[in-house]
């Protein structure tokens, strides 16, 4: 355990700021499951997991969604281990579900260049999904490449590198409870080292 708390302080020494800590989160993901139990009352929605990012958003928002529901996951690339989008987007894991004919909702860690969401969204409308909406926890509009824009909210912040909260810099800081900004000099170092 306390080799657990010395690794946490030093992914938290990464972080140039934190933007919301683990308590204004789970309010925010509390008000937009109040508010999707609501807009989909009588309707049995699929959320679309989109892994690995969304997971803890994804799990913390269905305790919050008092509605009948299922759950699948899909895998999609567009980064590799960059901090930036490649453009080419790519399915690594497929649905389990038919979506012809559901309300299907995309849970998302973050919207940033838009261009994974745009071909998913794209693909579930192909497979003939009676609608399909985004709820993504964070909206970072300063990054966008094509036009789309979450239909469902919890934050929008601002053109860094955020990280915690599911949202990872080379699949690392995923666990830590709250969101923050990396310090520049942990990706850089890291990206030339690779180069």
């Amino acid at each position: 355990m306390v080799g657990q708390g010395v690794a946490q302080r030093q992914m938290m020494e990464d972080l140039e700021t934190v933007l919301y800590t683990e308590e204004q989160i789970l309010t925010r993901i509390r008000e937009l499951g109040e508010q999707l139990t609501v807009e989909y009352r009588g309707k049995v929605p699929l959320l679309v997991g989109v892994l690995k990012g969304a997971v803890m958003f994804l799990s913390d928002l269905v305790k919050r969604m008092s509605i009948p529901l299922e759950i699948d996951f899909i895998a999609i690339s567009s980064y590799g281990l960059s901090t930036q989008s490649s453009g080419v987007v790519r399915i690594l894991k497929d649905l389990d579900r038919d979506v012809d004919g559901r309300h299907v909702l995309i849970v998302e860690d973050i919207v940033d260049s838009g261009l994974t969401l745009a071909y998913l969204r794209d693909v579930l409308a192909r497979r003939h999904a009676a609608s399909v909406r985004i709820a993504a926890l964070f909206d970072k509009p300063g990054r966008r490449q094509v036009p789309i824009r979450p239909d469902y909210c919890g934050f929008t912040v601002p053109n860094a590198f955020i990280v915690g909260y599911g949202l990872d810099y080379a699949e690392r800081y995923r666990n830590l409870p709250c969101a923050g900004i990396l310090k520049e000099d942990v990706y850089r170092s890291s990206e030339s080292a690779h180069t």
